[in-house]
């Protein structure tokens, strides 16, 4: 026969995983900060290729190359660059859904909105370095930052930065 014990000691962990289960089943709610089918997402990624250029007394930064790449929330891409000056005829490409849905939950799970918008200057010593910009609309909320690469500041990019700028030139080394 069992003693009452050995039943009271079998039934704690069968009630524990009941509490624990019953908050999961009856709020269902996906959490704000996740990654949905419904959020409407716009990015627009700038990179300038800048190049100091002396001239006696004074300096001047030139962009040697401009690229622009416009991702839509239906997945229409425009790609754009200029280089010298010289404008290209623009590239249009049909991101994948998987690709948009990483950018879309890369940019909303990791907290990508809540970034500061702080300066990162460029330190005096840089000479040819590559400028970045990206603003980003998401379901209506927009955020703006500039950066250049981490070679050319001595402020520290934070790894959010330059992991969307790695996903922007994959896009960007899908289409050219």
């Amino acid at each position: 026969m069992v003693k009452p014990i050995l039943l009271v000691l079998g039934a704690i962990p069968a009630i524990v995983a009941i509490l624990i289960a019953i908050p999961m089943i009856t709020k269902p709610d996906i959490p704000y900060s996740a990654s949905v089918p419904s959020d409407i997402i716009e990015i627009e990624f700038t990179k300038h290729n800048i190049k100091k250029v002396s001239f006696g007394v004074t300096e001047r930064t030139i962009p040697q190359t401009s690229e622009i790449l416009i991702i839509k929330d239906n997945g229409d891409v425009r790609y754009t660059i200029t280089k010298g000056g010289e404008p290209q005829p623009d590239k249009h490409f049909k991101l994948d859904e998987a690709t948009l849905k990483k950018l879309s939950a890369i940019i909303k799970e990791t907290g990508f909105m809540e970034i500061p918008s702080e300066s990162f200057p460029v330190s005096d010593e840089a000479d040819n370095y590559d400028r970045f910009s990206v603003k980003v609309t998401l379901n209506g909320a927009v955020k703006q930052i500039y950066w250049p690469e981490q070679n050319a500041t001595n402020k520290f990019v934070p790894p959010i930065i330059t992991l969307v700028e790695t996903e922007l030139e994959q896009v960007i080394s899908k289409i050219s």
